[in-house]
């Protein structure tokens, strides 16, 4: 561990944003450690001039005497106002391959309630991925936003309608092949609930537990195809995945990730 900790050192001393340590357990059998998968996150952000810069890097921390193998991904973003226009660019690489990088391009308009999302991948060539746009408006006390989503990659698109009040939330995604409607209830301050169906009869439902501050408990529940058990208690997280067949649950797959802020 002496690689991780003096490129923790590093990160430290580089400037005073907090590196973050994500500790996963690994589905598999393993021996010693080996089944844990951890990873160290950094990022920090200035200003210069009209421009907003953050930049971070996520990097694994297993013991190696290869440095090249322990970055994972590094990032920078950078966002100014243009014209009422909140534009941000966002580049992000993979830490063991420096030809591509995934940008995130966005453009909010506060008084226009409009915003505009474009995902490309940019190497020996530039290609757009996806393009999606929201509009939103207030209707008769509730929130209403429309997006209407273009997945170049696939040649698919669709739109997606949330409709959403102080307690209770429609969303409605549709494409010329699917359809689908969650309607997402907050019972009371604790519970919430949410049944999800689509145009095939599909059915689906999620409940949310509020266990205290920063806790919560959801499951998910999909008949015939699994069960999702996600329990949140502060930095940590567990999630459960167990297949269902009928009424038969097969085994389940565990995973558990800790947060560690320094």
């Amino acid at each position: 561990m002496k690689l991780a900790v003096a490129l923790l050192a590093i990160l430290g001393y580089a400037s005073a944003g907090n590196p973050q340590l994500s500790i996963h357990v690994r589905d598999g059998n393993f021996d010693g450690l080996d089944a844990l998968d951890p990873t160290l996150s950094w990022e920090n952000s200035q200003r210069s001039g009209d421009m907003d810069l953050s930049y971070g890097i996520k990097a694994s921390v297993r013991p190696t005497t290869d440095l090249a193998s322990l970055p994972r991904s590094i990032w920078g973003k950078a966002g100014t106002d243009i014209s009422g226009w909140g534009v941000t660019a966002r580049a992000e690489v993979d830490g063991q391959d420096f030809t591509n990088a995934n940008l995130e391009l966005d453009a909010d308009n506060d008084d226009a309630d409009l915003s505009i999302r474009m995902v490309a991948q940019a190497g020996s060539e530039f290609s757009v991925r996806k393009v999606e746009a929201t509009k939103g408006f207030d209707a008769n006390g509730a929130r209403v936003t429309v997006t209407p989503r273009f997945n170049l990659e696939d040649d698919s698109r669709d739109v997606v309608v949330n409709w959403n009040n102080e307690n209770t939330n429609i969303k409605l995604t549709a494409s010329a092949d699917n359809q689908e409607v969650t309607v997402s209830q907050q019972i009371d301050d604790i519970n919430r609930i949410a049944p999800t169906i689509n145009n095939n009869g599909d059915l689906s439902v999620e409940w949310e537990r509020r266990l205290g501050d920063d806790s919560s408990l959801t499951a998910n529940l999909k008949p015939n195809d699994n069960l999702n058990v996600k329990w949140c208690d502060s930095a940590w997280t567990a999630n459960v995945n167990m297949p269902v067949d009928g009424t038969s649950i097969q085994g389940a797959k565990v995973n558990i990730k800790r947060d560690v802020n320094f």
